[in-house]
């Protein structure tokens, strides 16, 4: 029929169009598509140019679906699409691949290139040892002055029983193990972290603990016990006290950013130095566990013959030098297989935060760092005015000398145990009252700072009443948790202390939806409740960063300034006392107000994570603005 005729004529008028189309598809893209072909034959693992491929073939690949779909084109764009797919991919870690990495090629090349701070944290701590044992040599009391008169009163009536090493059998396997581990990570870590004081924090620490053991060592020597405390202490030592000589060098690496920051800025050179220290230390953690289970189940079997341990100390010896000396050095000849992944320059000026994102704890911590060092001049600024201020007022109202009404331990976790002293001290009246006034003004500042970072420009419109409502709004919390930091170190004070997430949180809500301290209460326990896990891994991260924190006032570095001032200063006993305990004093207050902002900076960006996964509201206000801008490729530009 002619309408027949005109129907395949038309068919066949559009097969042919769309042959013709195709033929000029393929003449335009043929000669990407055969360079990509070469670039498999040669094995190409430039990552960043297969994912540029991956983009420019999946974008044909569409087209061709959508114009072509069954043409031999689309099948031919498929497959060199899964090509570019497998090449992207197919390196691609496990979890499990890259903590062997770690092990077998990231750390040793992060020893190697801190090799430096290695030779620096090992010289320092074997002259210490010397100069420990000869000052044991020279004085007989020597000893006493380092370990203290009880534990060598004790070492005495051990060695006289006729077993010397006693002190290593007294406690459990399990509790002695786990004490132990506990305390050393302590000090290796504090270790670490005081080397961001130039280095100086890190080197005074591998001093004390030089002399420290030389002084040890030696006094046992002396008792003419030597070769049994040598066998007995570095049966665990070997571990134990190389892995504080590598935590150290790690503290030291990261120093160095700051002394020797190169080329790059002092931030930028620090927070390259500081990720490498840490990796260093992480390294560490396995190392100090084994010595800690071997101080604990191992040591105290003194009877062992000689030979035996001898052969095990020379094991842990070994894998030492094997695996922190030879190993780096024959890795670095032989070529690594891994770039250090933290050698790329940070910024130098902090990207701004975003509030509307759901975060996890460790993103939600970052970022607080990240407003701190915005607003550093002011957050240094309050909170030396606050310390300035608190020992004006003690110092005037103290009913005793300030080196009486204020107790400074020197043992680990001290300072910190004491920290209700500063809240409620029998010795100073009016103290609840001030704290109460002084932390008030101090987190109301606090949360200006962290609402006008998410106002970014828009001035907030100053209203005399309504601050004067947000003050004494802010107070309630602030009384409560000034009675709870003012409870004993105890089992009831932790218990407390777990209220502290709730109250920042009715701060935050308080100061920023403008409601009162019960409405705010109800609020935050609602916000909370939906991910409780992530208040609660919150909390533990920011107290333990404060516990470090605190831990510098536990440390001989410290006290060693304070009696260099005394060396300096001519003045009386008295007038030194008040100066030495008066300088104690505004440090405390000093670190707690940093440690407070991080808190109120931390749970802050926490509301405001629970606020989008609870309501959504920048969801909603980006999805009532669709249509309202201009478009890309038909997709609305995000805000």
């Amino acid at each position: 029929m002619p309408g027949g005729k005109i129907s395949s004529q038309a068919t066949l008028s559009s097969d042919l169009l769309q042959f013709m189309r195709e033929t000029n598809f393929i003449n335009q893209n043929k000669d990407k598509w055969e360079e990509y072909e070469e670039m498999f034959d040669r094995k190409t693992t430039d990552p960043d140019r297969l994912n540029r491929l991956f983009v420019q073939i999946t974008d044909d690949l569409s087209y061709s679906r959508t114009f072509y779909p069954n043409r031999s084109v689309r099948v031919y764009l498929n497959n060199l699409a899964q090509q570019i797919f497998y090449n992207i991919y197919r390196n691609k870690k496990s979890p499990a691949k890259r903590l062997v990495s770690f092990w077998t090629d990231e750390l040793p090349r992060l020893v190697y290139e801190s090799r430096s701070a290695f030779r620096i944290a090992f010289a320092v701590f074997i002259l210490s040892m010397i100069i420990g044992a000869f000052s044991a040599e020279m004085d007989p009391e020597f000893p006493r002055v380092i370990l203290g008169d009880s534990y060598v009163d004790m070492t005495i009536e051990n060695i006289e029983t006729g077993d010397p090493m006693a002190v290593y059998k007294d406690r459990s396997r399990f509790g002695m193990a786990l004490g132990i581990t506990a305390n050393n990570l302590f000090v290796a870590f504090l270790t670490f972290l005081l080397g961001a004081f130039f280095c100086v924090g890190a080197i005074g620490i591998l001093i004390n603990n030089g002399v420290m053991v030389g002084s040890f060592q030696h006094f046992f020597y002396d008792k003419g016990v030597f070769q049994e405390s040598f066998l007995t202490i570095w049966t665990h030592g070997t571990l134990e006290i190389s892995a504080i000589i590598i935590a150290g060098a790690a503290g030291i690496t990261m120093g160095q950013g700051l002394v020797f920051p190169g080329t790059l800025s002092r931030l930028q050179a620090f927070q390259i130095s500081a990720r490498r220290g840490l990796k260093i230390m992480v390294g560490l953690v396995p190392i100090f566990i084994v010595a800690g289970f071997i101080e604990g189940y191992l040591t105290r079997y003194t009877d062992t013959p000689d030979m035996v341990r001898l052969m095990f100390i020379l094991i842990c010896l070994f894998f030492i030098v094997g695996y922190f000396v030879i190993y780096p050095i024959r890795k670095a000849r032989t070529g690594f297989k891994t770039d250090v992944k933290d050698t790329r320059i940070p910024p130098t000026q902090d990207l701004a935060i975003n509030y509307h994102r759901i975060k996890f704890s460790g993103e939600i911590l970052t970022d607080s760092f990240s407003l701190i060092r915005k607003n550093m001049r002011a957050v240094l600024q309050y909170s030396a005015g606050c310390a300035s201020v608190y020992v004006f007022v003690v110092s005037i109202f103290s009913s005793l000398p300030l080196n009486e009404s204020f107790y400074f331990p020197t043992e680990i976790f001290g300072a910190f145990s004491q920290l209700g002293q500063y809240f409620n001290n029998e010795n100073i009246a009016l103290l609840p009252v001030f704290n109460i006034l002084m932390y008030t003004v101090f987190f109301f500042l606090m949360v200006k700072i962290l609402l006008r970072d998410f106002r970014g420009k828009t001035a907030e419109k100053k209203d005399i009443k309504k601050q004067l409502f947000q003050l004494v709004n802010l107070s309630v919390p602030v009384i409560i948790g000034c009675m709870i930091l003012a409870t004993d170190f105890s089992f009831k004070g932790l218990v407390l202390f777990a209220l502290i997430p709730l109250l920042l949180m009715n701060i935050i809500i308080s100061q920023k939806e403008g409601i009162h301290f019960f409405a705010a209460l109800g609020r935050s326990f609602g916000l909370m409740k939906n991910n409780p896990g992530q208040t609660v891994s919150l909390l533990f991260l920011v107290s333990i960063l404060g516990v470090l924190l605190f831990s510098i006032m536990d440390t001989s570095i410290l006290w060693f300034y304070l009696d260099f001032i005394g060396w300096n200063v001519s003045v009386d006993q008295t007038t030194m006392n008040q100066l030495v305990y008066g300088s104690l004093i505004y440090i405390a207050i000093f670190i707690l107000c940093l440690v407070l902002s991080l808190f109120i900076f931390c749970f802050g960006l926490l509301y405001f994570s629970l606020l989008e996964i609870a309501e959504a509201p920048w969801l909603h206000e980006a999805i009532t603005r669709i249509g309202q801008h201009h478009s890309i490729r038909g997709l609305e530009k995000e805000g």
